[in-house]
């Protein structure tokens, strides 16, 4: 979503060069520059204002040590007013409180209240072991009910049922009773979105969060919405006393302002962001992380983090095992991975967690297009034979024709899998001989653009 502002921040810090401090004179230019990529980026004038003055203040004078470029050192300015900017540090829900801990959803219609419900209904349960029960309050949007009776279920979560034709107010009181005598650790209350915010809305959300008296009151929002996100969270905010804000859709194609303005206008933190449809898809947000990617730095602690939870640990360790043994790569290996990858997010989720310069490779890839080809990775090596896939060498014209009609592909693909199988086998024999260097040598020279 910010590739646009990326590249406009790199252009800018490229043209300073030569320069032993940053002055007024030498970083105006930069600083006009960086202001129009933020307002090309949606973020809120007020927002720009605050930024460009403080980057101006901290900038002028900063010597420029050591190997840094002056570009560099206005890298660092930037880098640190962007993430006081979004928040300083992550702020994680308070849940301290007596059970059941009460957390109200908010924001309009399609910004993703619901599927968010999930997601941080499966957080909670998979991150902190926490029995969660989740409710919808929903009673205007048809199927609103059953919507959230589906999530809860695919993300482990109990289910308080409910019925059009009771008052939202009931049901939430309803559904804290039940918590209570079922000794759940969390509630999640979904309430109705409109299309616009109105009156009625307002009205009926502040009387909810009137009887319930939630601990945490969060503000859903779209980030593809750009400058409408910002005018509805500060009329949210000023209805509510917000507590925090849940970006959704932060993987999308827009420009991606509303993550460096929302912050600044309601003055709450960003809690977390929501990435694509899966359950899996909600990351607590870290604005030094988030600054570092607007930067083009990269999130590798973000990316460790994936790594961690997507990765059997057990099979790591059976695989390196194999390869220190000099046992060897085979098909069932290849297919292991890239469903270790598939489970860390894709390659898309990891290319845009990585530096500028590595990211750039991920750029040919056409959207939706790296979910179709591990499927279609995965099909051909399941129409392989065990053997086949424990002895590729054996796999001549007759069997590549076979495999290709099960796998429902042309024989091209099932060459080209092989190809790339023997090029990683060769990576992971380098590797397996402590080459390190070599390794990511082999890695940058099998992607686009990174040679």
């Amino acid at each position: 979503m910010l590739d646009n502002l990326t590249q406009r921040l790199a252009r800018v810090m490229k043209t300073l060069r030569g320069e032993a401090r940053l002055t007024e004179a030498n970083i105006g230019d930069a600083l006009r520059e960086v202001r129009l990529a933020l307002l090309e980026a949606d973020v809120a004038l007020p927002a720009v204002k605050e930024l460009i003055a403080a980057v101006k203040e901290k900038a002028v004078g900063e010597e420029v040590i050591g190997s840094l470029s002056p570009g560099q050192a206005l890298v660092g300015v930037v880098h640190r007013e962007l993430t006081r900017l979004m928040g300083d540090a992550h702020s994680g829900l308070n849940l301290a409180t007596q059970p059941p801990a009460i957390v109200l959803m908010a924001g309009l219609q399609g910004s993703g209240k619901t599927t968010t419900v999930g997601k941080l209904a499966k957080l909670l349960r998979e991150t902190q072991r926490k029995k969660v029960l989740v409710v919808s309050c929903d009673v205007y949007r048809p199927a609103a009910i059953d919507q959230l009776k589906t999530v809860a279920s695919q993300a482990g979560a109990e289910f308080f049922p409910s019925t059009t034709d009771e008052k939202p107010v009931d049901i939430a009181r309803a559904a804290v009773d039940w918590a209570k005598r079922h000794y759940h650790d969390v509630l999640l209350v979904d309430t109705a979105g409109r299309l616009s915010i109105d009156e009625a809305m307002m009205k009926e959300i502040a009387e909810l969060h009137a009887a319930i008296k939630p601990i945490e009151t969060l503000f859903v929002v779209d980030a593809m919405q750009g400058q409408d996100a910002i005018n509805t969270a500060r009329a949210f905010n000023d209805a509510l006393p917000l507590t925090g804000i849940v970006l959704t859709k932060l993987d999308g194609d827009a420009r991606g302002g509303a993550a460096l303005s929302v912050r600044q206008v309601t003055g709450r933190p960003i809690k977390y962001a929501g990435i694509g449809e899966k359950l899996t898809g909600l990351e607590p947000f870290h604005p030094e992380r988030m600054a570092s990617r607007i930067l083009g730095m990269g999130d590798v602690l973000s990316l460790i983090e994936d790594a961690r939870k997507g990765i059997d640990e057990q099979k790591a360790l059976d695989f390196a095992k194999k390869l220190k043994s000099g046992k060897g790569f085979d098909l069932n290996d290849f297919k292991d991975q890239i469903g270790q990858m598939r489970k860390m997010g894709g390659l898309s989720s990891m290319m845009d967690k990585l530096p500028a310069q590595f990211s750039q490779a991920a750029g040919a890839l056409p959207a939706g297009s790296e979910e179709k080809a591990i499927g279609r990775i995965e099909g051909i090596i399941n129409s392989m034979t065990p053997v086949e896939r424990a002895r590729p060498e054996l796999i001549k014209a007759a069997r590549k024709r076979r495999i290709a009609l099960g796998a429902g592909v042309q024989v091209q693909e099932v060459n080209r899998l092989l190809k790339q199988f023997e090029q990683t086998q060769k990576m992971m024999k380098q590797f397996s001989r402590g080459g390190m260097a070599q390794l990511l040598r082999g890695i940058k020279g099998m992607l686009p653009g990174m040679r």
